[in-house]
């Protein structure tokens, strides 16, 4: 329980390393905030950070049912269930009690005896996506790490965007993503001298830029005898929290993946 707790906090430093990273003056010597993993090492502990701009994540409240469709079906849905489970999104999210052609709004919500109806409003959390109707959990957890309610954009960031959350790009698979992914960690992108070295399966050149402010954070820290901690929290940088922090934490989890 000692070492346990001691990791904890050795990952929690962690988090604290990349707020100094990422408020770094020159954006070249930033961390790049795409998902590759950095390494460092702090007394005994060996430090492993994974950074995403939340810029390259599917927005929630923001992204159109050509975009939500286009990612289900890229995670594997068939049409028909990816276009329902768009228009459930999109009817949860807007302010009219009018459904979409295959949403559903309070009356589908009654006639399913949920104890609730539609919100009617924007998602205030990534877990409130577990309440639209015709989503299990067991999906939930497969969308889960691609979506956002921070990013304020209509499709990911392909800068910034994980391997799951390019599905949402037209004309991405899978094993396209994944080539992209790997060869986007291989560049320094803030460097001017990697402009138009990545390219999206349409030809659009990728280049940094177009980032926010936001970041999900994976830190986790092993001790010797292989104790770890491991936290994933969301952070917005920038301004100061009322504890005099210059970072405000937006979501936190402890130990619950390895």
């Amino acid at each position: 329980l000692f070492d346990t707790t001691r990791a904890r906090y050795f990952a929690e430093a962690g988090l604290h390393r990349v707020v100094l990273e990422m408020r770094l003056p020159d954006p070249t010597l930033r961390w790049i905030a795409d998902g590759r993993s950095y390494f460092f090492d702090l007394d005994e502990a060996k430090i492993e950070i994974q950074v995403t701009d939340e810029s390259g994540k599917l927005d929630l409240n923001i992204a159109d049912e050509m975009t939500l469709m286009t990612f289900f079906q890229g995670k594997g849905l068939e049409e028909e269930q990816a276009q329902a489970i768009a228009h459930a999104i999109i009817d949860w999210r807007d302010p009219d009690e009018t459904p979409m052609p295959f949403g559903a709004e309070d009356d589908a919500y009654r006639s399913a005896d949920y104890p609730y109806g539609a919100k009617d409003a924007y998602f205030d959390t990534v877990a409130e996506l577990q309440q639209v109707m015709g989503l299990t959990y067991e999906l939930f957890r497969e969308l889960e790490p691609a979506v956002t309610v921070y990013a304020g954009r209509n499709q990911p960031n392909a800068a910034y965007a994980s391997a799951d959350a390019l599905l949402a790009l037209p004309g991405m698979t899978p094993e396209l993503a994944e080539e992209f992914v790997a060869q986007r960690h291989t560049l320094p992108l803030g460097d001017p001298a990697t402009a138009g070295l990545l390219a999206l399966p349409d030809g659009t050149p990728v280049m940094a830029g177009g980032g926010g402010f936001t970041y999900s954070v994976r830190s986790k820290a092993t001790l010797p005898n292989g104790a770890y901690g491991l936290l994933e929290a969301t952070i917005r940088i920038g301004g100061a929290a009322a504890n005099g922090r210059p970072f405000v934490i937006l979501r936190w989890r402890d130990n619950e993946n390895t």
